[in-house]
């Protein structure tokens, strides 16, 4: 007989077990109230399907009363009707609801992993504090709560339009970031569709170009006619940081690769400087031609220790110069310059007061050529060319007293100077 209200509370309460059939009257065919004992009771459809018997829960018998139970067994059995197992399309969709919550990360969840996967390849701390740092000040406040693939191109526009026109470099550099980690989350598999945060043919159309905004600016650099002038007023008083300036000027390096030299890169014997790849800006090992006054200013440097130091030590043992000393420096001398304007610096010299290739200087600079076409014939470091140039440079540089040099003049060093 089908199962009534009244009887299925009194089942319930003295925890009848067996299988309390509804079949019969207004119930429904193979809907049955399973109770185990008092604090166990459920409802479940039995049906046959392909010659084999199924049984498939309804949910808990203190939660879902006896008309929703039978709604329930009711929409099943419509599935039978059409051939349709219910059981095993119930387990389907349990699956990809699973599928789905392991994918719902997110956006500062995938941020993290992407920073994650990616920081080992990154050179130094300072590069991956830049990535975390303007993540967390624009970006995460906004859309780091938000499902990863929820994010679209009005989330996007609303981290980078407030800040696009008074922070145009932060801006655009933090877009680049989103963009990437986006790219990372498609990858995964965490969201589909296009990126909303690429730039060509789409934030392009919402926001000014960059350039239009923020114009370029290039380092302030010191001409190269006042560079002598400036390396003969290297004061006394701080020699680690002038010295470490007049490192910087004679080999044209850049300030992370002076900061960070180590005693190990040096040979004295060879006169050679070997930069490590993980601390090159192309990410490949770079050799530097070191002068003769580079050798006087290293045979002269307090060293520290026996081991491996670094060549310019810092205010804390064993430690190096702090990357702001060098500019300070420049400041407590009244030169409005950057440290970095000093490549631009030997650049300029080198193309108009030698004769040497252009070539020679690219490499002294350690730039990677960007011509496809014409990268596989640079393969030679041209070492030998490097060291010679580099010789004229330091001579330069140490000159005590420089003629200005007249209009339409040059003082050309030929390939072949010592």
């Amino acid at each position: 007989m089908a199962l009534t209200v009244k009887r299925v509370g009194k089942l319930l309460r003295e925890g009848t077990a067996g299988r309390h059939s509804d079949r019969g009257g207004d119930g429904v065919k193979g809907l049955y109230l399973c109770i185990k004992n008092q604090a166990n009771a459920s409802w479940a459809l039995r049906y046959q399907l392909a010659h084999a018997s199924h049984w498939m829960g309804l949910g808990s018998a203190r939660d879902i009363s006896l008309a929703q139970a039978r709604e329930k067994a009711k929409a099943q059995r419509v599935k039978l009707t059409e051939k349709v197992d219910p059981l095993a399309t119930r387990r389907a969709e349990q699956a990809a609801r699973a599928l789905a919550a392991i994918k719902q990360i997110t956006f500062s969840e995938a941020a993290k992993q992407y920073i994650a996967a990616h920081e080992k390849g990154w050179k130094n701390p300072r590069h991956r504090e830049q990535w975390s740092q303007t993540l967390r000040q624009y970006a995460l406040p906004k859309i780091g709560g938000l499902p990863v693939n929820a994010v679209d191109t009005p989330a996007v526009l609303r981290v980078l339009e407030p800040i696009w026109n008074e922070k145009t470099e932060t801006a655009s550099r933090l877009r680049g970031r989103i963009e990437s980690i986006l790219g990372w989350a498609t990858v995964r598999g965490y969201r589909s569709g296009d990126n909303p945060a690429r730039w060509k043919g789409h934030l392009s159309e919402a926001l000014p170009k960059r350039s239009k905004v923020a114009p370029l600016e290039h380092y302030a650099a010191m001409p190269y006619a006042d560079v002598p002038a400036l390396v003969a007023r290297l004061p006394q008083s701080s020699p680690v940081s002038a010295q470490a300036l007049l490192f910087l000027i004679l080999t044209a390096a850049r300030s992370n690769e002076v900061i960070g030299a180590r005693w190990s890169e040096i040979d004295l014997k060879n006169k050679t400087w070997t930069v490590p790849a993980e601390r090159m800006k192309g990410g490949k090992e770079h050799k530097v031609p070191l002068s003769d006054v580079l050798l006087d200013l290293l045979r002269n440097l307090y060293r520290e220790g026996d081991g491996d130091g670094y060549l310019f030590v810092g205010s804390q043992p064993g430690g190096p110069l702090s990357r702001k000393t060098l500019t300070q420096l420049l400041k407590r001398m009244g030169v409005d310059v950057t440290v970095h304007g000093f490549r631009a610096g030997f650049s300029t010299w080198a193309a108009e007061q030698t004769n040497f290739p252009r070539e020679v200087a690219e490499q002294s600079l350690a730039h990677v050529i960007s011509n496809a076409v014409e990268r596989p014939y640079k393969r030679t470091t041209l070492f030998d060319k490097r060291r010679q140039l580099m010789a004229a440079w330091a001579r330069y540089c140490s000159s005590p007293v420089v003629p200005k040099r007249e209009s339409g003049s040059n003082v050309v060093v030929p390939i072949g100077a010592r």
